[in-house]
């Protein structure tokens, strides 16, 4: 028996079945790759799954398909690229996230944040590297490009990785460098991390609600662990998310009319 995902939202599409292709279509993907392994029936049920989460996502951050798929940056694999006990990743090289067949539901609200804040670095940032994302820039370079969006953008950043004060470590940064001591690993402290599970609290804090986008920022093991905004901290941080892709979306609006 296929495992169900709880979902709470408008109907995309009019209850009718969609193809990898429609999503493609749809978000503009670069390119959309299904993995030799994934059978036509989980292929369909995955694809209507992928379409509805997507759709989701962009009208929780008020954007257009432009906005989910990077300008047609973003490629998607499914059942193919995986790696050992990963269950989902993005690569920047190739600027592609991938969700395991098996395992990666619950992962693209985290994932899709990983490849915007990778998209972002050089349109915050002059002279960036390849591989480098616009959070961790943000706490080590103080010369951002002066743009509205990018004040609101960097308000995100600092609500994540700062005290309120911003003159120190934010308490969701200290519980993550507490847990990588903990595990012998530089892992949930690094910015680039601690974002995506922030823009992961925010998903799942909205009105919409999909288990196939996101999952587990309430009362998980990790949540338990402080490792997921709590308190004052997650609404702030969901107050400038808001804030941002808010105006974010319009000026997308706009450039499209």
């Amino acid at each position: 028996m296929p495992r169900q995902f709880y979902r709470r939202g408008p109907d995309h599409r009019a209850g009718a079945p969609v193809t990898f292709l429609d999503v493609r279509r749809r978000f503009q993907f670069r390119t959309v790759e299904i993995g030799r392994w994934v059978t036509e029936p989980e292929k369909q049920r995955s694809a209507t799954l992928f379409y509805d989460a997507l759709c989701d996502l962009m009208n929780i951050l008020g954007g257009n398909e432009t906005l989910i798929s990077l300008r047609g940056n973003l490629a998607l694999q499914y059942g193919i690229g995986g790696q050992p006990g990963v269950s989902a990743h993005y690569t920047p090289a190739t600027r592609s996230f991938a969700l395991a067949k098996n395992a990666g539901p619950g992962s693209i609200a985290h994932e899709w944040f990983h490849a915007f804040d990778h998209y972002i670095a050089d349109k915050l940032f002059e002279s960036t590297g390849k591989g480098e994302f616009g959070s961790t820039l943000w706490l080590t370079r103080d010369n951002a490009i002066s743009h509205p969006l990018n004040h609101r953008l960097q308000a995100c950043y600092k609500c994540i990785l700062l005290n309120e004060a911003g003159t120190a470590p934010s308490e969701l940064f200290r519980n993550s460098a507490l847990a990588d001591k903990a595990a012998g690993v530089h892992y949930f402290s690094k910015p680039e991390e601690l974002c995506a599970r922030a823009f992961e609290a925010f998903v799942q804090d909205a009105d919409c609600k999909n288990e196939f986008l996101v999952k587990g920022t309430q009362e998980s093991e990790e949540a338990r662990m402080g490792l997921y905004p709590q308190g004052e901290q997650r609404a702030a941080i969901n107050g400038a998310f808001q804030n941002y892709f808010l105006n974010l979306g319009r000026a997308l609006q706009r450039i499209k009319a």
